[in-house]
């Protein structure tokens, strides 16, 4: 099973993710983050998330090798990978496409390889402006890729707005 949970800043996606990993009725509960902490504000709100989860989670991070955490995980995991923008960003910064192709191919094939339930959060960045510089505009672009591969491919697709969801697709009932 396969869910993506989208939204803006604060639209509660976070939250709609970790209900729906612990409503799966999986054993293990896996958080995979993607977020670096570069600076105290960052590693405050990073610990922060970590107590509100609980002790009941398993956290890896991986701000770069998706694949290679979905690897460890078992048909007993609901995982809850926050946030896919994040790892996009983390791998743009790098400057570095053929690498980004590559984990980008080698995560599609992970996701397909999984036994695990998987949850992925990620921000929605397409109803604004333009950017007016190339990383921006390769951002918007990737990401919005990136939406529409998964989104193709996932069981279910919630697009989360003022805190309430949307379902955009729900194939899980069939």
């Amino acid at each position: 099973m396969l869910e993506l949970i989208g939204g803006g800043a604060r639209s509660g996606k976070s939250r709609a993710a970790l209900h729906a990993a612990r409503a799966s009725g999986r054993a293990k509960l896996c958080f995979i983050a993607t977020a670096k902490a570069k600076d105290a504000e960052m590693a405050e709100r990073i610990a922060r998330h970590r107590a509100e989860r609980g002790a009941d989670w398993e956290t890896l991070e991986a701000p770069l090798h998706l694949a290679e955490a979905l690897d460890t995980l078992g048909p007993a995991h609901c995982a809850v990978i926050d946030c896919l923008t994040l790892w996009l960003s983390n791998w743009l910064l790098r400057d570095e496409p053929a690498a980004w192709r590559e984990e980008h191919d080698a995560f599609f094939a992970g996701l397909d390889r999984t036994p695990a339930h998987v949850v992925l959060v990620t921000n929605e960045v397409g109803h604004g402006l333009v950017p007016d510089n190339r990383l921006g505009r390769d951002f918007i672009d990737q990401s919005g890729l990136l939406h529409q591969h998964l989104a193709g491919r996932c069981d279910r697709v919630v697009f989360m707005q003022f805190g309430l969801p949307l379902i955009l697709k729900d194939s899980s009932d069939v």
